[in-house]
């Protein structure tokens, strides 16, 4: 079976195959970054200590609803992750019904550290790239994730939304 020679394929297909590679490495970054700092973490956990760090404090449902999963999934990562410190569990101050969970000092310890690994990994590639290239990059990832609706991180923050 032959597949169809770039020239062949439409500008979106061609489009599609370039981030889907794009993405491939950079998951293999996350996940180097990630082990390097914290082994038995995965990715989906560390993607909650992110939004955690980003957002703040959240109820069960607010940080399920962030990381669109059930919030059963949610409360089973949650059960692991305060089992390692990473985070904690507390009473809402506006409803004592309501439980909030949270960043400890460990969990942003391990975002702060993983996020400034990934960062100079990422450096390190777009440093190979041909400069003339790098800001036609930036143009076509800033409407990639404006279409998306991922929220920019800007200014060398090391977490918010950079899971």
């Amino acid at each position: 079976m032959s597949h169809p020679s770039p020239a062949s394929e439409s500008d979106a297909e061609a489009m599609v195959t370039a981030l889907l590679t794009a993405s491939r490495l950079l998951v293999a970054v996350s996940a180097r970054s990630l082990a390097a700092v914290e082994e038995t973490l995965t990715l989906p956990q560390f993607r909650m200590l992110v939004v955690l760090d980003g957002r703040g404090p959240l109820s069960l449902s607010g940080l399920a609803g962030e990381l669109g999963v059930q919030p059963s999934t949610a409360m089973r990562m949650i059960d692991r992750l305060v089992a390692a410190g990473m985070v904690a569990r507390g009473v809402s101050a506006e409803d004592r019904r309501t439980s909030v969970i949270s960043l400890t000092r460990e969990g942003r310890r391990i975002v702060n550290e993983a996020t400034g690994r990934r960062r100079r990994e990422i450096a390190r590639i777009v440093d190979e790239m041909p400069s003339g290239k790098r800001r036609h990059l930036i143009e076509a990832l800033r409407a990639f994730t404006e279409a998306g609706g991922e929220p920019s991180v800007e200014g060398g923050s090391q977490a918010h939304a950079s899971w």
